[in-house]
């Protein structure tokens, strides 16, 4: 996908156009949402989401800190094991590739 940059494995574009979330079908996707939190995370699959409210650092393990907020599109990579602390509540579309 065109404009993305890489940061720790994890792809991320920031603050996508409308007219690139009806081409990707954004609004079909299911919904996750989540309070302020801190958990672990291990990636079995490939994840790609894009956030519609929140805050949200995601730490690889042994890696550097990436934050991402609402109108990020964001590409998780299958096997990426991370600590997620949430500082604004999350509210993202998300597929799993």
């Amino acid at each position: 996908m065109e404009g993305l940059t890489t940061k720790e494995g994890i792809q991320i574009k920031r603050q996508i156009a409308t007219a690139e979330q009806e081409a990707l079908g954004v609004k079909n996707w299911p919904i996750w949402e989540k309070e302020v939190s801190e958990f672990p995370w291990t990636y079995t699959t490939q994840e790609t989401c894009y956030f519609l409210a929140g805050e949200v650092t995601v730490t690889p393990v042994n890696g550097e800190p990436v934050t991402v907020r609402a109108g990020d599109l964001v590409v998780f990579p299958k096997g990426l094991q991370c600590t997620w602390k949430i500082t604004q509540p999350v509210r993202k579309h998300y597929r799993f590739d």
